[in-house]
């Protein structure tokens, strides 16, 4: 028999009618078709016993209920829920063959989809009609829809990367419009463990999961090259028989997020650092201990392993041979300061910043500025298992120079200021307040460590005729001519002084008695070049010198040894002038 009902041929029942004639024993339905006459018995018990409603419609329009369901269904059909079963009805007797039809009623307030199988009773005996309640699996299906659409809506805008691998480790569902670049074609044709940024042989990755993924972070490529870092949670797929058949899961792509932080860290570590250094420029009084907080903040900050802070030396200053045209001024690490003679070579051609391999070291330099001039430069090591710099490294240096700029200023100034209190304005040579503070340097560390040494006074005689018979500028030129001397006859490791008026000191470092009075006799055949300045024959400009030794085993104090000089050259000028006077050795004290 044709199982679909729209297709069949004529169905005869033979018998009285079934809701009708309950109480015959059955009754016997004739299929006719092409094929022959097949009839089978169809009993009102059979009908009773149906779990469904069935109705008969008689061939005057009337419809009744066939079996006890359907009398308990007709109950709560309005009477047009009723002609619309009849209409379907008609459809069958008009095609003389049994056909399958759907029709919505209304049942308490809710529409319900019926399932109407119509059957042709034989000779025009009506027709019956077998109802199924489809709409709960109506609802289903259309939830069901509703659900797949919400879903398939879900993965469309969502930014999370949902996917599913099969049993065969390849990806068996990605979203539609792809993920981290990738086209939905393309993800499907990598093997998952070649997303990987990192991939260790052996090593379990979350798309090919054994166990539970909750936001573990990943690193995957992107189809550029790029690193993506996402965000994952996984859980695997297994089969009834235990056996593994997948997994699914969810990728977040949060390498914006990443991105983020990552700089924000570095803002925060330039601050901190730029914070430190400020810091210790405001609390640290001396500019050079400022200069060795900044060199070893930025070595840190960075992560390097040496930093130097030069400055620039101005044209009359002498010239450094390591490193021509700068001086160190401070550094962090023990890298020592000539290696950093290329770099500021650059530097000193007007480079803005410099960038270089030296040496196996990464190299990062930047110009020290001042009002927009060049004053020093900063010089950063760092080698090359630590990585290269980046542009937080670059401009961390960059700002970080012109703060040392403006310190490298106040260095120098406070240089000149320092040299302007510690020497003569006119002669340049040191003043008494500096000679006397060298000098008790040298005393100390000759009683701690031993050696010689000699103080020599200078006073000029008939120096006062000079400027009141040539004027003040006279006796300045006059000054200036006796400080030639007096340099051209000392070493640099010696002190020399003006201590004021025509008055002069010179303490001879590691001399003894011997090497002063040559010193003296020196200065004294030198008086020749200061006729010139005299005032006439009568009262030539010469020198009268006291020489005093000294000796650690006297234990002689600064003061005792200024006051034997000072009485030696007194003697020396009651003794006729133009001669050095050597001072008696310190009485020894026990």
């Amino acid at each position: 028999m044709n199982n679909r009902l729209t297709e069949v041929g004529r169905m005869k029942v033979v018998g009285e009618g079934m809701a009708r004639e309950r109480g015959a024993s059955s009754s016997t339905l004739d299929v006719s078709g092409q094929t022959g006459v097949l009839s089978f018995e169809v009993s009102p018990a059979a009908l009773e016993r149906y779990e469904e409603p069935v109705f008969r419609v008689l061939p005057g329009g009337v419809i009744e209920p066939a079996n006890p369901v359907a009398l308990e269904f007709a109950a709560r059909l309005a009477p047009s829920d009723m002609d619309r079963l009849k209409a379907a009805a008609e459809k069958s007797t008009t095609a003389n063959r049994a056909l399958v039809d759907m029709v919505d009623v209304g049942i308490e307030g809710k529409q319900q989809n019926l399932q109407v199988t119509l059957v042709p009773l034989r000779d025009g005996g009506g027709t019956l009609l077998f109802v199924r309640d489809l709409t709960l699996d109506n609802s289903l299906r259309l939830a069901l829809v509703d659900s797949r659409r919400r879903y398939k809506d879900f993965i469309e805008i969502s930014t999370d990367f949902a996917w599913e691998t099969g049993a065969d480790e390849r990806f068996a569902f990605v979203p539609p419009r792809g993920a981290l670049g990738y086209t939905a074609d393309g993800l499907m044709s990598i093997e998952p463990h070649a997303l990987l940024v990192a991939d260790s042989p052996g090593a379990e990755i979350p798309f090919l999961t054994k166990r539970r993924v909750e936001n573990e972070e990943l690193w995957l490529r992107r189809p550029d090259g790029r690193a993506a870092c996402v965000i994952v949670s996984a859980m695997p797929l297994i089969a009834r028989d235990g056996k593994w058949v997948g997994a699914r899961g969810v990728c977040r792509d949060v390498t914006e997020t990443r991105d983020r932080e990552a700089t924000l860290t570095r803002v925060r570590n330039r601050e901190r650092v730029l914070t430190r250094i400020v810091r210790a420029f405001r609390d640290e009084v001396d500019p050079e201990a400022m200069l060795g907080v900044a060199a070893e903040a930025l070595a840190r900050g960075l992560g390097a392993e040496h930093c130097h802070i030069f400055r620039a030396l101005s044209e009359e200053a002498p010239l450094n041979v390591e490193t021509p045209g700068f001086q160190l001024a401070a550094r962090y690490g023990d890298l020592e300061a000539r290696e950093a003679a290329p770099v500021l070579k650059t530097i000193g051609e007007g480079a803005a910043a410099a960038e270089i391999l030296l040496g196996g070291m990464q190299v990062l330099a930047a110009p020290a500025r001042y009002q927009n001039a060049s004053n020093g430069a900063v010089i950063l090591w760092r080698t090359v298992e630590r990585g290269t710099w980046n542009d937080d490294d670059r401009l961390l240096i960059g700002d970080i120079a012109n703060q040392v700029g403006i310190t490298i200023e106040q260095f120098t100034h406070h240089e000149h200021v320092l040299k302007i209190s510690r020497t003569d304005a006119l002669t340049g040579l040191l003043n008494r307040g500096a000679f006397v503070d060298g000098l008790q340097r040298f005393l100390v560390r000759l009683t701690r460590d031993g050696g010689f040494g000699a103080l020599i006074y200078v006073d000029l005689d008939n120096f006062k005729a000079v400027n009141d018979t040539k004027g003040h500028k006279a006796g300045d030129d006059a000054l200036l001519k006796v400080r030639d001397i007096l340099v051209q006859h000392t070493r640099p490791t010696d002190l020399i002084a003006r201590l004021g008026g025509d008055e002069f000191a010179l303490w001879l470092t590691g001399a003894d008695l011997t090497i002063a009075k040559t010193r003296a006799g020196q200065f004294l055949a030198r008086m020749k070049d200061l006729e010139p300045y005299s005032a006439g024959p009568a009262k030539p400009l010469g020198m009268s010198i006291g020489i005093a030794n000294w000796n650690r085993d006297t234990k002689e104090t600064l003061d005792g040894l200024l006051a034997r000089g000072d009485a030696a050259m007194y003697e020396a000028k009651r003794g006729g002038k133009g001669a050095f006077t050597v001072a008696p050795d310190a009485p020894a004290k026990s």
